[in-house]
C-alpha cells in the first residue's frame, strides 16, 4: 500500500462519483439469510482472505465503492451486502424469521451477519460501520471463530443509549425512538455535511426506498446496546478503531473504548465516513491489522 502522505493525498484527490457503480470484476448475488434474501457485492480473488464490510442504519453497500478495489488489490476478497430492511435488501425483515417477529432486534442483525460469515472458507476480517459496529460486537462474542480481526468505523463507543455521548446532541438525545430518528433523517436528507452533489443525490435515492420504520427500530436498537464490552475484550483477536477527527462521538470516547477492547485507534482528518473520504488512509491502516492477525 501506500505510504502514510500519499494515502492522504489520494483521498484528498477523491473526484466526485456515481456511487452505484462498483468496480469491473465485481460480482452480485443475494444471500438466503434468516431475515429473507439480502443485496450481496464481492470483489476478488475467492480463495483469498475475506474481508466483510457492513453498512450502519440508513446506508448500504455502495458506502464501501472506493474501498473495494483498494482492498481486493491487496489480495483480499472483499465483500458486502445491505441490512435487511435497507436499500436492496428492503424486502427482508422480521417478517420473514421462523417464527416470524414484528419488529427489528439485535438478533436479527447479528443472525444475518453470521449468515453472511458462514458462507466462505473460514474466518473473515469484519468492518462494521456505526450501528453496524454494535451488531460486529455481538456478533464477535455470539461466534468468535468467524472472525479473524474487527474493525470497527465511526462505531459508538458506548453502550445503553449511546446517543448520550454525541457531541451537541448527547444532552437532548433521551427522546423517543421515532423523533431521534427524524432528527438523523433531517441532518442526512439536508446534506449537513456538505457532500458532493453525486453522494447526496444517491443517498437521498436510498432513503426513498428505505421504510422510515425500519429506520425507526434500528435506532431503538442504538438506544439499548447490551454492555458486552468486557466480553469483546476477552476475544484477542485485532481490533481497530476507525474514526474521522470530527466524527459524531467526541475521540476522547473513541480512545476510552478503544482502551478498554483492546483496541488499536486510527484517526483521520474527516467525519463521520472515512470510506467516503480517507479511502486510501482505512485501507492502509486495516490491511496493517491484518497483517498482525
Amino acid at each position: 500500500m501506500t505510504m502514510a502522505d500519499d494515502a492522504l493525498e489520494l483521498d484528498l484527490a477523491i473526484p466526485d462519483i456515481d456511487w452505484r457503480v462498483f468496480p469491473d470484476g465485481t460480482e452480485r448475488d443475494r444471500l438466503a439469510a434468516p431475515s429473507g434474501d439480502l443485496a450481496r457485492v464481492r470483489l476478488g480473488d475467492p480463495h483469498a482472505p475475506r474481508v466483510v464490510l457492513v453498512p450502519g442504519v440508513a446506508g448500504s453497500k455502495e458506502d464501501f465503492v472506493l474501498l473495494f478495489p483498494l482492498l481486493a488489490a491487496a489480495g483480499y476478497r472483499v465483500e458486502s451486502y445491505d441490512i435487511a430492511g435497507h436499500y436492496e435488501s428492503v424486502d427482508a425483515g422480521p417478517a420473514h424469521l421462523d417464527p416470524p417477529r414484528e419488529r427489528y432486534d439485535h438478533a436479527l442483525f447479528v443472525d444475518d451477519l453470521v449468515a453472511v460469515l458462514e458462507d466462505g472458507d473460514g474466518p473473515a476480517h469484519v468492518l462494521g460501520y456505526s450501528f453496524a459496529g454494535l451488531t460486529a460486537e455481538l456478533a464477535l462474542i455470539a461466534r468468535p471463530d468467524l472472525f479473524r480481526s474487527l474493525t470497527l468505523m465511526s462505531a459508538p463507543p458506548a453502550v445503553g443509549q449511546v446517543f448520550r455521548g454525541m457531541k451537541h446532541i448527547g444532552p437532548i438525545s433521551d427522546m423517543p425512538p421515532h423523533r431521534a430518528a427524524g432528527l438523523i433523517l433531517w441532518g442526512i436528507r439536508y446534506n449537513l455535511n456538505r457532500t458532493p452533489p453525486q453522494r447526496i443525490a444517491f443517498v437521498r435515492e436510498r432513503l426513498g426506498v428505505t421504510p422510515r420504520s425500519t429506520i425507526d427500530d434500528v435506532v431503538a436498537l442504538m438506544m439499548a446496546m447490551p454492555d458486552i464490552v468486557d466480553e469483546v475484550a476477552a476475544i484477542g483477536i485485532p481490533k481497530l478503531i476507525a474514526v474521522g477527527e470530527n466524527d459524531l462521538w467526541p475521540i476522547a470516547q473513541h480512545r476510552e473504548f478503544a482502551a478498554r477492547i483492546g483496541a488499536e485507534v486510527a484517526m483521520y482528518p474527516t467525519g463521520h465516513a472515512p470510506c467516503e473520504t480517507a479511502p486510501h488512509q482505512l485501507a492502509r491502516d486495516m490491511i496493517a491489522l491484518f497483517d498482525g492477525s
